[in-house]
């Protein structure tokens, strides 16, 4: 678990933009329901700051739950300022889980994978990109395809890191 943890991590500091704005949000889930596409993955993408959408689509096969799930997702990546895996990974390997011992109501917040802070160097997280519809690392993988696309970064995928 602390190798995937790390994987994690490295991602976090090398997804990282020097500025983001409402046109980037656009090209990034451009980008993202493209990859998505061509795997006919049925999910939702949702790009957002803590208080307004930037960028939504829900592609075929996807369900209103999806619309649920990419929201609590969402939600647990800005309120820890990390990927929902990653707080799923750090929760998991101190034996918790989200609860009101966290103070955080598991109707609001989901430590599944499958949401990535929008880090801007300098200034810190700004949004979430969040994918739902997958199983949690997939989703969670799909959105690292499209930043490193996005990014022009090599090597990123868990799978890529954990080799090492």
């Amino acid at each position: 678990m602390t190798n995937l943890i790390g994987a994690l991590e490295q991602q976090e500091r090398a997804l990282a933009f020097s500025s983001f704005d409402e046109e980037t949000a656009y090209r990034l889930g451009t980008v993202l329901r493209e990859l998505a596409a061509v795997d006919r993955a049925p999910v939702v993408i949702d790009i957002r700051t803590a208080n307004r959408r930037l960028y939504f689509a829900a592609l075929p096969g996807s369900a209103p739950d999806n619309d649920e799930w990419a929201r609590r997702k969402g939600n647990m990546a800005l309120r820890k300022q990390c990927s929902s895996l990653l707080c799923g990974e750090r929760l998991a390997a101190k034996g918790k889980e989200v609860g009101p011992d966290m103070g955080l109501d598991p109707m609001d917040y989901a430590a599944h994978g499958g949401s990535f802070p929008v880090r801007v160097g300098g200034v810190g997280v700004v949004a979430v990109i969040t994918v739902s519809g997958l199983p949690a690392r997939d989703d969670h993988e799909l959105i690292v395809r499209a930043l490193a696309s996005y990014l022009d970064v090599q090597n990123i995928s868990l799978d890529a890191l954990l080799a090492d």
